[in-house]
């Protein structure tokens, strides 16, 4: 297609025409021919719609057909041979060579010669036809002259309007047209001005030096109703082609008219259900001026920050004269009559004040805005604020009202446009505006400054406080919505108003804490809850849906900090007999009461799922954390949810399968509300597991394996639905825009039809409030509950929850059963063996030089979550043989953890390395993850008992060198050899930060890049060992000893521990180093048996043992406790404090504890198993005990039995009140222990208050500092601490009580701070805690810290610690 026919150019000339029009505005606002052209040529750059346009298609499509041809050769012929140029950068070099070569072909050159003589043609015929059209115009104007009766609207013509685009005009005649439109000519020869005004361009006529005058006399002839419209047209232009600096002028003096106009006028309309018209002609051309400015007023927020701030300051202050008109006048006869502002008009084409809300959105308009506002227009806030008083003041009367507001409307829903309305609705529009406005200044602080305001028929300012209560009784008097379908809200109801106003104050802190939590905003919400509770009747219109948006607000509340510290430390509420109580009781009260039924006051009806269940929510946010579990505890809402659901549970079992034809007396929406109510049932009891407490709480409901369940499978709906979720919400959100025939879209809850608004082209926005789960007449989705409360609630998704979970055996065997382990072990396996192979590599993936790939990180820390407790680690792999298979098939995949462990771990066969397709990364990843999984000692002891890890790993050095039968090959250095290397080191060798030196697993630098030596069997080498620290043994000369030897006949108990306290607290601030050895056995030997005397002190039964020697030779010892017999002599050995035959004191010890702890065990039926066969794991306080006593082992068991009696056995000695008959028989047969839900919880909880950056890094990364502090406890802090602050973590529990134990986990936390939030960011807070020692820590540096916190919080934790008999009452 090289020539072109006299059709195509006839085509182009159009096309031509087409495009010209649609950049008119742009060439029209050039201030000179230059910059038109500069525009043309720089189009596709600044105009998004560039490649749209016909003439650009047409354009397309010619050189296409012209050069495609040309184009596939040119390519074929550079591409022929090896295909080098197909990807990469060669892929530019083909580019840039086929576009040299098609611009050199004689084709090429055809195309430009044709297209520019035809577009020089066309471009002709354009001027010639534009002279035409000029000459025939100026005829038509002289014939227009010549008529003085008609005036008609004709410059807009759609075919006329690009020749005037190049009408350009003289000063000489702006000057006449500015002389022609002076009000004291006539009429005729104004619209004539006016006429020739508008073919003008804008920027010629702005910039004329006759501009002030010319614009003052437009302004004038807006008063005019002939040629008002055409001095909006003319004003319209400007607007959008004009710089800030000209339309502040032309809106600045538009404001003044219509000022100006309402004064002149004073319009008024009818109160009550008289009708208003706006078709008026005074009122319509209000309307349409108004509108205007609005929407000037929403556009000039995009471009006035480039502009001089004096400028947009003129915009918004012209705009607060005009809406803080007088609002008196005497027109109006009082009573029948109000006074018509420009405040209405403005409310009806833009109810929510959006153009408010945009002036606030920007920090440089808002500054200006609410200076203005507190300085010379404060009337505005005091106007808007007076209106909803109002409305609230008469809001019962009104809703009572025989007329109804909408009746006259349901008249005639048929007709397309509405000119009228009452009283009430204009006055509702402006309430509705107010609001707005009201809601957006709150949010910022100098919004609230403007508070207190004082107001008409009001004794006191109304605060801010005041303005809440208020906006909440609004909420209350809405009336009862008459839509039949449920997923209906008019977002403009009372109650839907001031509930978005309310959500946005909840979500802002310093916002809500000024207006939200205080205490009458807290009275006035849980008022008619109160009012319930007292069986009186609450004064509410509809007591559900109301009762349903208050659990809303509270939930919201309570979703905070702040907002529960009110709920739960602030006695604000009188319930009964003029008695105060907190907010938590109220609610956890009248939730008891909804589950249970009781409330005669409420009819069936209102006592529905979807009420029960918001009133749950609320609860939900004060027990899923430890303050506020522990106020909720003693009503036992655990248990009236585990019978609700139960009972649903049952009833929905009964239902029978429906059969097609048959009837039944359920119907299938009466099936899904109870289905869906028995999973809202369950995903309240799950969030009991948001806390170590709350989760042996859920394990005593029997809804434990239930609840994971469910919460495995909101997991994986949520994985497979976050798609069209997004869609939905997308939807939700979505704005509305009306132009043709405009609606004004709500006025009251229920008026049930819109309000429509004038002819002219007002563009109403409305978007559907946010709400939270339990809103409306129908139950919601327990999908949408889930991914809600995961997302606003749960604010980092289910993954603390399932580590609080898997910290406990009963729960890690949860997770097994629902699913949950056999999908975290095949995403892994996917991810590690099932790459993207098969898709074709474009740029090759970079080689990770971590030892794991950021690609599996997620998976390592999902698996070292799962694993982090010994309990987890015996329920999943004790008594699981590994497969050892001689063959394994490519398709074979792991689904659980020994598999993971037979196929990653332990690959000790050719089979299993070929099994493999990357071996060497997943080997590696199997041995990071033994890495973490043998930090924890009980976990490692299992494995070494079950697998023989350190021979497996010991072997596979040995095959690791370079010459394999030589006898002293040497080491090859790659990531599986250095990766065992620090395996082996790290679980061969025992001791603290200073004891011991793990080998790093980086190389260096150098001429040696790992200068660690490696190993293939035992003994290790030297330097993995470091120079203990001097453990004093004997110190008789210390002041301690002095007051041991001194007290021996001591017969005041109490005034004897208060000064041992005092003496041992100085010695550990002073002299810390003495207490150890000797003092340190004496001083706990001495202690231990003082309490254990004691009548106070001595909280379990006295040890009543004597153990035959023929028993304790039979007792036998089983491989994990022989093992970490073997672990303790090596330690003690290191630290020189036991003899060489210590061996068999130590097993004689153990066998004596062993035989005497099995007397204080329950008979379990339990079929977890670590509730079998004894303690899972090692006594490790045991083995500490036997060092402090340097190998004594009479001194040992009688400490051991002494100390047996006492509180503080319970938590740092977990083998003694493991399954122990001291605590109930459920709560000893659970699996969990104390050192967990009362240790662990008030950890958690200290933490939030002490070091809340340390909380909430823990939650950001889905760990929990409860599995630290179970993991810590249970092995007595070794391969953590160094033996002098164990022993000091022994001694300071003892003497100093035992909730010291909490306090010593908070200050060890608090002192890795900066570590944990480094570490965070990092994403590897899991490993870094359970890998690295505690650097740096001394318990005495701490020791003042932990008095402070007995202090604080001593009243609290001990007396829960003594609760441990009956813990779930």
């Amino acid at each position: 297609m090289s020539q072109l026919s006299a059709d195509d150019e006839v085509e182009l000339q159009s096309l031509l025409r087409q495009l010209l029009r649609s950049v008119d505005d742009r060439i029209s606002g050039a201030p000179s021919t230059e910059c038109a052209e500069e525009i043309l040529l720089h189009l596709e750059e600044t105009d998004k719609n560039f490649h749209n346009y016909e003439f650009v298609k047409y354009l397309r499509q010619y050189v296409e057909s012209s050069l495609g041809t040309v184009v596939e050769d040119e390519t074929k012929n550079l591409t022929r041979g090896d295909g080098q140029h197909a990807i990469g950068s060669g892929h530019d070099t083909l580019i840039h060579a086929v576009t040299r070569r098609t611009r050199d072909s004689a084709e090429y050159q055809q195309m430009m010669h044709t297209l520019k003589n035809t577009m020089i043609m066309v471009v002709e015929s354009l001027i010639n036809k534009f002279e035409e059209d000029q000459m025939r115009k100026e005829e038509m104007q002289q014939q227009h002259s010549q008529s003085n009766n008609q005036y008609t609207d004709n410059c807009s013509d759609s075919d006329s309007s690009f020749n005037q685009s190049y009408a350009f005009i003289r000063q000489e005649q702006l000057q006449a047209l500015a002389e022609k439109l002076d009000s004291s000519k006539p009429k005729e020869v104004r619209w004539e001005a006016l006429q020739a005004l508008c073919c003008a361009p804008p920027s010629d006529v702005l910039s004329c030096e006759s501009w002030s005058s010319l614009r003052r006399n437009l302004c004038a002839a807006l008063t005019d109703p002939d040629l008002s419209d055409h001095v909006l047209q003319f004003f319209a232009k400007s607007f959008s082609s004009s710089p800030l600096n000209v339309t502040r002028e032309i809106y600045t003096s538009l404001a003044k008219t219509v000022e100006s106009s309402f004064l002149s006028h004073k319009l008024s309309f009818p109160t009550g259900s008289a009708v208003f018209d706006i078709n008026r002609p005074e009122i319509s051309r209000l309307l349409k001026q108004i509108r205007l400015m609005n929407d000037f007023q929403k556009e000039v927020t995009t471009f006035w920050i480039r502009h001089p701030e004096k400028y947009m300051e003129e915009v918004i202050e012209s705009t607060f004269s005009l809406l803080s008109f007088p609002h008196e006048h005497g027109s109006a006869s009082p009573g029948t009559e109000k006074a018509l502002e420009p405040i209405h008009l403005l409310a009806l084409l833009d109810i929510k004040a959006t153009w408010f809300k945009k002036w606030m959105h920007g920090y440089y308009s808002r500054t200006v805005v609410l200076r203005l506002l507190e300085r010379k227009y404060k009337s505005l806030i005091v106007a808007a604020l007076q209106q909803c008083i109002h409305y609230s003041d008469s809001c019962e009367r009104f809703t009572n009202d025989s007329t109804d507001p909408g009746s006259a409307e349901q008249q005639d829903t048929g007709s397309d446009q509405r000119s009228v309305y009452t009283g009430k609705e204009l006055e509702y529009v402006f309430f509705v505006h107010s609001l707005c406005v009201l809601g957006k200044v709150l949010i910022y602080t100098n919004g609230r400054k403007l508070f207190p305001i004082k107001v008409r028929k009001r004794k006191d300012p109304v605060s801010l406080t005041d303005l809440v209560v208020i906006m909440i009784n609004i909420m209350y008097q809405h009336p009862q919505p008459r839509h039949s379908d449920p997923s209906h809200t008019d977002s403009l109801s009372p109650s839907g108003l001031a509930m978005e106003v309310l959500w946005m104050l909840c979500e802002r802190t310093e916002c809500a804490a000024e207006c939200l939590y205080q205490t009458p905003v807290i009275e006035t919400l849980l008022a008619p809850v109160i009012a319930l509770l007292n069986g009186q009747q609450a004064k509410l219109k509809s007591p559900a849906a109301t009762l349903t948006l208050i659990a809303d607000v509270l939930a919201r509340i309570a979703n905070t900090d702040r907002g529960l510290a009110l709920f739960l430390y602030e006695k604000n509420l009188v319930l009964a007999h003029s008695e105060r109580t907190f907010a938590a009781h109220v609610t956890v009260q009248f939730t008891l009461r909804l589950l249970d039924k009781e409330l005669s006051s409420l009819s069936e009806s209102d006592t529905s799922h979807t009420l029960c269940g918001a009133f749950i929510f609320v609860c939900r946010q004060i027990y899923n954390t430890c303050e506020g579990l522990q106020v909720l505890r003693p009503y036992g809402l655990h248990k009236a949810v585990a019978a609700a659901w139960k009972k649903t549970s049952s009833l929905s079992e009964r239902v029978p399968t429906p059969v097609p034809g048959a009837t039944t007396g359920t119907s299938t929406q009466e099936l899904q509300n109870m289905h869906i109510w028995e999973e809202t049932l369950l995903d309240s009891l799950l969030n009991f597991a948001a806390t170590p407490k709350g989760l042996l709480l859920l394990q005593q409901t029997g809804a434990i394996n239930e609840c994971v369940s469910y919460m495995f499978s909101r997991f994986t709906k949520k994985l497979q639905t976050v798609g069209s979720r997004r869609k939905m919400l997308s939807y939700s959100n979505a704005q509305l825009h009306i132009y043709t025939q405009p609606h004004l879209e709500a006025a009251q809850s229920n008026c049930s039809n819109s309000l429509k608004g004038p002819q002219f082209g007002v563009q109403v926005t409305c978007s559907r409030a946010p709400h939270l789960w339990y809103r409306g007449s129908s139950f919601p989705n327990p999908a949408d509950c889930a991914a809600a409360d995961v997302s606003r609630c749960e604010k980092f998704g289910y993954g603390v929850m399932v580590t609080q979970v898997a910290a406990t055996a009963p729960g890690v065997v949860a997770l097994h059963s629902s699913g949950f382990v056999r999908a975290l072990v095949v995403e892994l396996w996917s991810v590690l063996e099932c790459g993207s192979e098969d898709v074709r590599v474009v740029r090759p993936k970079p080689t990770p030089m971590d030892p794991i790939d950021r690609s599996c990180l997620k998976s390592l820390l999902s698996l070292a979550n799962l694993l982090s407790s010994s309990q987890s680690v015996w329920e999943l792999l004790g008594r699981q043989p590994l497969a050892n298979k001689s063959e394994y098939t490519l398709r074979e995949m792991p689904t659980s953890i020994p598999d993971l462990t037979d196929r990653l771990i332990a690959v000790n066969s050719d089979a299993k390395m070929n099994s493999l397709f990357h071996y060497e990364q997943s080997h590696t990843f199997g041995l990071r993850l033994l890495s973490v999984i043998c930090c924890n000692l009980d976990s490692f002891l299992l494995l070494e008992s079950q697998y023989n890890i350190c021979s497996m790993l010991l072997q596979s050095q040995r095959e690791n060198v370079t010459e394999l039968d030589a006898s002293e090959g040497e080491f090859i250095i790659d990531s599986l050899s250095v990766e065992r290397n620090h395996v082996l080191v790290r679980v061969s060798v025992v001791g603290g930060p200073s004891e011991r030196k793990l080998p790093p697993r980086a190389l260096q630098e150098g001429e040696e890049p790992y200068p660690w030596p490696m190993f293939s069997s035992y003994p290790l080498p030297h330097c993995y060992t470091l120079e203990p620290s001097k453990v004093h043994v004997n110190s008789p000369d210390s002041d301690i000893s002095a007051f041991l030897a001194s007290s021996k006949d001591s017969k005041d108990e109490e005034s004897w521990m208060e000064i041992c306290r005092r003496q041992y607290c100085d010695f550990m601030t002073s002299k810390p180093n003495i207490l150890t050895g000797k003092v340190l056995s004496d001083l706990l030997e001495k202690v231990v048996a003082h309490l254990s005397n004691s009548a106070t002190e001595c909280f379990f039964s006295p040890a009543q043992y004597k153990a035959e020697e023929k028993s304790v030779k039979s007792a036998a010892l089983s491989s994990v406790e022989q093992l970490g017999i073997n672990t303790c002599l090596r330690y003690g050995s290191y630290l020189k404090l036991l003899k060489e035959d210590a061996v068999n004191d130590l097993t004689q010890l153990m066998k004596h504890v062993k035989i005497f702890l099995s007397t204080q065990r329950v008979k379990t039926t339990s079929e977890l198993i670590t509730q079998q066969d004894g303690y899972p794991g090692h006594d490790w306080l045991a083995s500490t005990v036997f060092l402090i006593m340097a190998g004594d082992t009479d001194r040992s068991l009688s400490l051991l039995l002494n100390l047996s009696s006492l509180l503080i056995s319970a938590f740092i000695w977990p083998a003694r009140i493991h399954a122990s008959v001291h605590v109930p028989v459920e709560v000893a047969e659970s699996g969990i222990t104390p050192v967990y839900w009362c240790t662990a919880h008030y950890v958690e909880m200290l933490l939030k208050a002490e070091v809340p950056l340390v909380h909430s890094a823990f939650r950001m990364s889905g760990f929990t500092p409860s599995q630290m502090c179970l993991h810590w406890l249970t092995q007595c802090f070794w391969n953590f601490l160094d033996w002098t602050e164990i022993c000091h973590y022994i001694s300071t529990c003892v003497v100093m009580g035992p909730d010291y134990q909490v306090y010593m986990c908070v200050a060890i936390f608090k002192h890795l701070q900066p570590d944990i939030l480094q570490r965070t960011q990092s994403q590897e807070l899991q490993v870094f805690l359970k890998e690295e020692p505690i650097q740096g820590f001394k318990v005495s540096n701490y020791l003042e810290f932990m008095e402070e916190l007995e202090r604080s919080y001593r009243d609290v934790v001990l007396a829960d610690m003594k609760t441990i008999r009956n813990p779930v009452e």
